[in-house]
């Protein structure tokens, strides 16, 4: 999503474009190596061509009981992928075969607040800040017993992956972010946007609001509040009733609305953090560096892509580094492109 900080800026610099193939609508800018990284040989799938993940399981990490997918060799090299809102595990239901068939063991989690991922105490606070979710999945690579990981992640899940690369580098071999660099700092967000940006946050907005909060607590209007975000924020993507539905079911965790309204508003300084997450947040707050091996994502179809071919955020990046903008695509990229995701994600490990 758009970094309030960031939206309409432009630093750094940026390098030419040059064509991967097509493949999907993918055209690539390096800043590691000229003319970047080789294409690698990935089957070309398109959207939907899985529907479910052959079975979930459960593993206590953390303040969760957190549900997850695996596929692949269990002693293959990790890979943690990381879907955002209003989505959920499916949003990689198509990368994360490609990816087990390349040798890569693949864990996609459920988010707090989503599908089969629960709290383990009832009087633990809903909280959503950004370092509180981030510790949810150094937690789950903990249970795992998984060293280091190739992170990747949209929305939610790319400042997931990102704040988990820039503070924790040694737990993250590469990283895959769609969006740059989506790190929050509330100053910053206190600052508003052109207003045809703001418009494009209206659900942020509505959640602000007491109506908004009940309307995440309504099972109905959430699910045609969602269906609606869906539809805005990915106009390219042909996706049938089945394909939503499967995703809405996870917004049926009884932890759901709470999680997702914390979630916005604490962005917004409307709700408070814990002083348990206030050192890290406090990091965050500097806009740190982010070294590891890095491959961005623009979908030019998403409302939320900043303007530049992402030179507003290319100077947190100090490592190896690719950029790439994803023609034709919306939001949900790992569900609307699973080839170019998944060859990122490839690429980026061997940046």
């Amino acid at each position: 999503m758009i970094s309030r900080r960031t939206f309409g800026g432009a630093v750094g610099t940026s390098a030419a474009a040059v064509s991967l193939g097509g493949v999907q609508g993918v055209s690539s800018a390096s800043a590691a190596t000229p003319g970047g990284t080789a294409a690698r040989a990935v089957p070309s799938v398109g959207p939907g061509a899985h529907t479910s993940f052959p079975h979930l399981k459960q593993i206590r990490a953390g303040l969760l009981d957190i549900g997850y997918a695996e596929l692949g060799p269990a002693h293959g090299p990790a890979v943690i992928c990381l879907h955002g809102w209003p989505y959920d595990i499916h949003s990689y239901v198509d990368v994360a075969p490609l990816l087990a068939g390349e040798g890569y063991r693949v864990i996609v989690p459920y988010l707090r607040g989503h599908g089969t991922t629960r709290f383990l105490s009832d009087r633990t606070f809903r909280n959503a800040q950004q370092s509180a979710i981030a510790l949810d999945i150094v937690a789950l690579m903990d249970a795992l017993k998984i060293e280091k990981a190739v992170l990747a992640g949209f929305d939610w899940g790319s400042r997931t992956a990102d704040i988990i690369a820039a503070l924790w580098p040694e737990r993250c071999k590469a990283l895959v972010s769609v969006s740059g660099y989506l790190v929050t700092n509330l100053q910053a967000n206190l600052k508003p946007l052109a207003p045809a940006a703001e418009h494009a946050w209206w659900y942020q907005y509505y959640f602000a609001t007491e109506r908004g909060r009940a309307a995440m607590e309504d099972k109905t209007l959430r699910h045609d509040l969602t269906r609606l975000v869906w539809d805005t924020v990915s106009p390219t993507w042909d996706f049938d009733d089945a394909t939503f539905e499967r995703t809405a079911a996870a917004f049926d965790n009884p932890d759901y609305a709470a999680v997702v309204i914390h979630n916005y508003r604490w962005r917004l300084s409307l709700a408070d953090g814990e002083r348990r997450y206030d050192g890290l947040e406090k990091r965050l707050a500097t806009r740190p560096v982010i070294e590891v091996p890095t491959i961005t994502l623009d979908p030019d179809r998403d409302p939320f892509t900043a303007p530049g071919g992402g030179t507003s955020y290319r100077d947190r990046f100090t490592g190896a580094y690719e950029h790439r903008t994803l023609t034709g695509i919306g939001h949900n990229v790992p569900q609307e492109a699973p080839t170019a995701f998944a060859r990122a994600v490839i690429d980026a490990d061997h940046l």
